[in-house]
């Protein structure tokens, strides 16, 4: 047992012995420590990349799709004058795609050398790039290198929103390399092109081109693509067309122009010597690039589109609207209203008008307004939208074509100017509160009678006379009734110069039109011309002209003729009611609306003038009520060229200065001597035989003036020959007294002269 004890004695000794060198065993537990920080670094590690990755999918997860759709720009309109040159880009963004093939070399290496100079070496993301614009920028010079990709820039272009958020950042580099899968290089190029923000409504380096310079991108210099390839950082802030960014457009420029440089894209000469060229040099003002131009006629282009097409978007759908705008005739319209051409009473005074080509409808010009009251775009259009009574200008087409082509009225049918009441009991009332008696149409036309127009639009019947003049365009908002027939029916410029026009066109009415063709991006194209369409016989309208002349040569209307031109014309006025006279206190003679209608064979114009509202002092006192045919006369007399006159039909006989439809029974009336047949081929040849005896008497008359001329003529020379003979006669004898006189020594001798044997000798 002592063995057995001794033996655990032992053991127990050497337990005892081997503990202390056992806690002595502190690198195998720094081992462990470390194994275990690794593993659970290793852990966290997997854990944060599985998180990242989860992050990574959960962040692109809901990133938008690469939808070809959505890569397709909104194109601004293009809206041209009647000559096909640009006017005006209308859309919320002015933009204009191009290809690849037509972006010029020098455009395309600017902005690689400006915004990705490793374009065409990386896949979307370039995080070298990236590194080197940090460490540029951290250096001072900022904005020489861009931090995104141009494929980035696309995505955020086309697909992200402007918020700066890491879940946008990841869905940004994420959609890049998918871009670039999809679409090679020059396509991402092109797209991004047609897309930046260049400043002033240009999206698109087309776009800018055009609006800074005017230009194409083919014809810009290197200058200019330097300028604008330096927009896209901050297109306010280095915007040269305002002053105040002329000094930071300079450096930003030839920030570029050295980045060009750098990249091997120019010589060093040719920075320099484009550095050296003003920022502003050929830019555009900024007025020119901001105001649209011809507001109230661009306003009614769109209009028309709008109202033809409805499901168009202008702003969007890049379509080339080709107007019928005459830039030159807009101009003067706008003088005529807002300049000193003519002396208007007050700044309240307004006028409204359309000018427009009398044989096809196009709309030349319109004026809509003054000061405050000028059109606004997509606002209240005067020339187009305004609903006041047309006063006499309804009177032939509502009276008196109507009388002519239905009743085939001669111009010299007698209409009793006698007192009158309407239906209801009313009396009507001519101007000057007179009657005339039995008077031929052409003078109750020529003198605006009124109980001759309602008579006569009686005597047609007020349906027939709608008939008629819904023909001619107008329109009826209430029922006609007898007071239609002098004007109370309510039109804008627009309708009355379209009716008018019909007259001077053969009786063809060719609807007011300010758009002639929209083409649509695919090349395919809409007509808005309008055909002439026959509404009256050609016998009508030229009566209705030759009776329209005789108001501007001895009617109410002679204001507005212009000696050089065939003018036709009709004035139209309308007045208060007694209910308005007494509300604001305005004197009886007032007048609320004063317009003139008239057309040459070139041009229509019809002119309204008045107040917007009704006042104690906005009325047209009785000076002003002519101003409607001084604009009228300014009008023409600056834009007809055309000096010809209208020509009689051959349906149309002249009968003195009268004129009856060929064929007709001559018109029997009280007051005329021309006798009444009907044997029509007689008449034809009297007819023939009184023109052939006109014609033969014509030419005796011209044949005594010539040989009364060549009388005169003979006699003056006569009177000069002797006249001559009487004058040498007295020089003849004047000079044999003179002789005589030398030779007795008497007298005063001849004066001495220069150059000749005689004179004062030399001392």
């Amino acid at each position: 047992m002592s063995e057995n004890y001794r033996s655990r004695e032992e053991r127990r000794q050497v337990q005892k012995k081997k503990q202390p060198a056992s806690k002595k065993t502190k690198p195998k537990g720094k081992t462990s420590f470390f194994r275990k920080f690794l593993i659970s670094c290793l852990l966290l590690g997997i854990v944060g990349l599985v998180a990242g990755v989860a992050t990574f999918f959960v962040m692109i997860k809901d990133a938008p799709k690469l939808e070809k759709a959505k890569l397709v720009n909104p194109l601004s309109s293009k809206i041209y004058d009647k000559d096909g040159n640009l006017v005006y880009e209308y859309g919320k963004e002015k933009r204009t795609n191009v290809t690849y093939d037509q972006i010029p070399k020098l455009v395309e290496n600017a902005f690689l050398a400006t915004e990705d100079s490793r374009f065409y070496e990386h896949s979307g993301v370039d995080f070298k790039g990236t590194a080197r614009a940090v460490l540029v920028s951290l250096k001072g010079d900022y904005g020489s290198q861009g931090g995104s990709t141009i494929t980035q820039q696309v995505i955020k272009n086309y697909f992200l929103s402007m918020e700066k958020t890491s879940k946008r950042k990841v869905q940004e580099i994420y959609l890049a390399y998918k871009l670039e899968q999809q679409y090679s290089k020059h396509e991402i190029l092109e797209m991004y092109l047609n897309k930046i923000n260049l400043g002033n409504r240009s999206y698109g380096i087309a776009t800018a081109a055009q609006n800074y310079y005017g230009k194409e991108l083919k014809d810009l210099t290197l200058p200019e693509v330097a300028m604008l390839a330096g927009l896209p950082k901050a297109p306010n802030n280095y915007d040269p067309t305002k002053k105040e960014n002329v000094q930071r457009a300079t450096e930003r420029r030839n920030t570029v122009l050295n980045l060009m440089n750098r990249h091997g894209y120019i010589t060093k000469a040719e920075m320099e010597e484009a550095s050296k060229v003003p920022v502003d040099k050929n830019i555009k003002s900024a007025a020119e690039l901001q105001a649209m131009p011809h507001t109230a006629f661009m306003d009614a282009v769109v209009k028309e589109v709008e109202k033809e097409i409805p499901d168009v978007n202008i702003g969007s759908d890049g379509l080339e609207i080709y107007t019928t705008l005459d830039p030159k005739a807009q101009d003067f319209a706008d003088q005529l209203l807002n300049a000193n051409i003519i002396n208007y009473p007050n700044d309240k005074f307004q006028g409204a008008f359309t000018f427009m080509d009398t044989k096809t409808g196009e709309v030349r010009a319109i004026g809509s307004g003054r000061g405050e009251n000028k059109a606004v775009f997509k606002g209240h259009n005067m020339a187009i939208e305004l609903d006041r009574a047309a006063g006499s200008t309804m009177k032939p087409i509502f009276d008196y074509a109507p009388a002519i082509e239905y009743l085939k009225w001669a111009t010299y049918h007698q209409i009793d100017d006698s007192p009158f009441k309407y239906s209801t009991g009313q009396e009507v009332r001519n101007a000057d509160r007179s009657h005339l008696g039995p008077i031929s149409m052409r003078e109750a036309l020529t003198k605006s009678r009124n109980i001759p127009a309602i008579k006569t639009a009686k005597e047609v019947g007020i349906s027939k006379s709608k008939e008629f003049s819904e023909k001619l365009g107008i329109t009826f908002n209430v029922a006609p009734t007898e007071s239609t027939a002098i004007g109370t029916n309510e039109a804008s410029p627009t309708e009355i110069a379209g009716a008018y026009a019909a007259f001077g066109n053969d009786g063809k009415y060719t609807k007011p039109h300010f758009v002639k063709k929209v083409v649509y991006p695919d090349g395919k194209s809409q007509s808005f011309g309008q055909k002439p369409k026959p509404v009256m016989a050609d016998s009508t309208a030229y009566m209705i002209t030759d009776m329209l002349r005789s108001v501007v040569t001895s009617g109410t209307g002679t204001s507005a003729n212009v000696a050089s031109l065939d003018v036709a014309g009709k004035t139209g006025t309308t007045n208060y009611s007694s209910k308005q006279l007494a509300q604001y206190g305005i004197p009886e003679s007032a007048t609320r609306d004063s317009w003139f209608a008239g057309y040459t064979p070139q041009y229509t114009m019809a002119v309204w003038t008045g107040y917007t509202k009704d006042g104690k002092d906005e009325y047209i006192s009785s000076k002003n009520t002519k101003i409607a045919q001084l604009i009228f006369k300014e009008m023409m007399s600056k834009m007809a060229t055309d000096k010809s006159r209208f020509k009689m039909p051959g349906s149309v006989i002249q009968e003195g200065s009268e004129l009856r439809i060929k064929g007709e029974k001559r018109d029997s009336s009280p007051n005329t001597s021309v006798p009444d047949t009907t044997e029509q081929p007689k008449q034809d040849q009297q007819q023939k035989n009184e023109e052939e005896k006109n014609q033969e008497e014509l030419k005796k008359q011209e044949e005594l003036k010539k040989q009364e001329e060549q009388k005169k003529q003979d006699e003056l020379k006569k009177q000069e020959e002797l006249k001559k003979q009487e004058e040498q006669k007295k020089q003849d004898e004047q000079n044999k007294q003179n002789e005589q006189n030398n030779g007795n020594g008497q007298g005063t001798p001849n004066p001495p002269t220069n150059g000749g044997d005689q004179g004062t000798p030399n001392p």
